[in-house]
């Protein structure tokens, strides 16, 4: 018999799954996403290899993706939520200390203003700022920074104000919190800036590449989703064209038109222009340390998945990413999408490199029945599309 006959049977015989989803937001973490795929993988070929790389895009549970990598336990830091009431905040480091890594919807982020009316002129990013303070004082060398998911529209100016520095307005006097200031700063105090935070390397992990300011810029699309109106999202914006003219002033750095500075209300450009951090894209990134290149390379069939599949997925998100690596393995094993819903046309994920996306819902359901329900109807998906892939 031919060895590359035997070689195709051994493939059959023992095939490799790889599972590497993103959360279901507000249904399940990545981590328990990935099992219930596995669940219906196995129930199909019990037989199969299934590798569960839990996925993340920089957002919501990249601090949990990593530290899973890593296997190192998570810290926590006593800090203050959006509305600055006290609360704790999860972050890690690499095991030998070297890295930090701060994942900001932990302190700032919208979960954890839920319980009130929003606030989005008031919503500050201060603290982030004083976990990365703890972090800073940890030793560690460099310190990542997960954006995603937050509740503010502050151009990182809480970050900073935690930092030491000072945003002041004309009078000289301090501006207030939050992105109802930033229409009145008028220049940067950066004389008390913590001593360790030019000696490390600073990196943000995005989700996004839209800019600060302007009809894509970080009021205008996600204002709306953090509760500003109409008259509040042209007072951010008008505030954050502000904050880039005076960012721009202290430290020389313009980011009105760098590509992923609206990230997080506009964190991702305060802290490029006075930290000097770098953007990078969180799925990449997130990808690279859990090993999914090498993971998909012998692979059989890929699964991904997150809770709606659509135009944004196929622009460096998870799926796009998963896809994208894939492509580069040597059998480009099929890419498979699982979605809360699916609204990206067939052909359009085709030229993304997915193979085929199939949503939850099997009939007529309310979000509430499929949040119930996420674990059965993962599992059948993946189980049926097992069945069909791996015959």
């Amino acid at each position: 018999m031919s060895p590359h006959i035997e070689d195709r049977q051994a493939a059959r015989s023992t095939p490799r799954v790889v599972v590497a989803p993103d959360s279901f937001k507000g249904s399940a973490p990545a981590a328990d996403v990935a099992q219930f795929l596995a669940d219906g993988v196995l129930r199909a070929r019990p037989d199969a290899e299934v590798v569960r790389l839990p996925m993340a895009d920089g957002g919501e549970g990249t601090l949990d993706a990593l530290a899973a990598a890593w296997g190192v336990e998570k810290r926590r830091a006593k800090t203050v939520d959006a509305l600055g009431r006290p609360t704790t905040a999860r972050w890690a480091t690499s095991a030998d200390g070297r890295l930090a890594v701060v994942e900001l919807a932990e302190a700032s982020g919208l979960p954890g203003v839920a319980d009130v009316l929003p606030q989005p002129l008031l919503a500050t990013t201060f603290g982030t700022g004083l976990v990365l303070r703890e972090a800073l004082d940890s030793g560690a060398e460099e310190i990542l920074v997960c954006l995603g998911g937050s509740a503010t529209t502050d151009g990182g100016s809480g970050i900073l104000r935690a930092l030491g520095v000072r945003p002041l307005g004309e009078d000289g006097e301090p501006v207030a919190d939050g992105g109802e200031g930033l229409a009145h700063v008028a220049r940067l105090d950066l004389g008390g800036l913590h001593p360790k935070a030019r000696a490390v390397r600073w990196r943000l992990a995005v989700d996004v590449t839209n800019p600060l300011v302007g009809e894509r810029g970080a009021a205008r699309v996600f204002g709306p989703q953090k509760g500003a109106g109409d008259v509040d999202v042209d007072y951010l914006d008008a505030g954050l064209e502000r904050w880039a003219g005076v960012l721009a002033g202290a430290t020389g750095v313009d980011v009105r038109e760098v590509a992923g500075a609206g990230a997080a209300g506009g964190v991702a450009g305060g802290l490029h222009a006075v930290l000097g951090a770098e953007l990078e894209p969180g799925a990449a990134l997130v990808a690279d340390a859990v090993g999914l290149a090498d993971a998909v390379a012998g692979a059989s069939l890929v699964l991904t998945g997150e809770g709606s599949f659509d135009s944004q997925s196929v622009a460096g998100k998870v799926a796009d990413t998963v896809a994208a690596t894939a492509a580069r393995a040597p059998a480009r094993p099929p890419v498979v999408v699982v979605a809360g819903q699916v609204l990206l046309p067939p052909a359009r994920a085709a030229e993304a490199g997915v193979a085929a996306a199939f949503a939850l819902a099997a009939g007529p359901a309310t979000l509430a029945e499929l949040v119930t329900h996420t674990p059965t109807l993962l599992a059948d998906v993946a189980e049926n599309v097992t069945r069909l892939v791996l015959r």
